[in-house]
């Protein structure tokens, strides 16, 4: 029994992940794709044009996912600052695993993507930048309810951030090791204070 339209698309889609967040972007062709999917080279390109719009699909699922895993703990209970520290925490957590599922696609993709297409990068922009939003948000409730002091405008406090561990997440990728991520939360609590 074939599956239906999105329930098929989406199955490429998650099958493609894990190779993708492993091998990166150019490393991983259509014959693999495919072949992880378990579907016929033609059904790809029933449901995407081109290997670009796979890509465009595959970053803007995972910051839909991402976005609905990060709302709890940035929205939750307890003061903003903690909820921020719990958030980096996961990211450290994830990045840290050595398991492909979870890891951030925008740490192994974006370097390779933001060069290959401007529909590519747009789409890593929209989804950094709803991230960024979202850590704002918490930094705006932080600073009214006293447990974030830094007055420096919340989406500049958010971008300093997120830089911060798109960086420490790179240099994990050098040494294996977690320094990189504790060095930052001591970054982060310095910006906060």
């Amino acid at each position: 029994m074939r599956k239906p339209t999105i329930e098929m698309r989406q199955h490429i889609l998650g099958a493609a992940k894990s190779l993708m967040t492993e091998k990166g972007y150019t490393a991983v062709g259509l014959a693999e794709i495919v072949a992880a999917a378990g579907v016929p080279k033609g059904s790809f390109y029933y449901y995407f044009k081109s290997k670009e719009e796979f890509g465009q699909a595959l970053l803007e699922g995972y910051f839909d996912d991402y976005l609905s895993t990060i709302e709890g703990m940035l929205s939750g209970e307890g003061s903003a600052s903690a909820r921020l520290q719990a958030y980096f925490r996961f990211w450290a957590d994830k990045q840290c695993t050595g398991l492909t599922d979870g890891k951030c696609l925008v740490v192994k993709l974006a370097p390779e993507m933001c060069d290959l297409s401007q529909d590519l990068r747009e789409a890593l922009k929209r989804g950094t930048d709803a991230i960024v939003e979202r850590i704002a948000q918490c930094v705006r409730q932080g600073q009214v309810d006293g447990s974030i002091a830094a007055t420096k405008p919340a989406i500049e406090l958010a971008e300093s951030l997120y830089q911060l561990w798109l960086g420490a997440s790179l240099l994990d990728k050098l040494n294996h090791d977690g320094k990189s991520f504790e060095i930052a939360l001591g970054a982060m609590a310095h910006l906060l204070s």
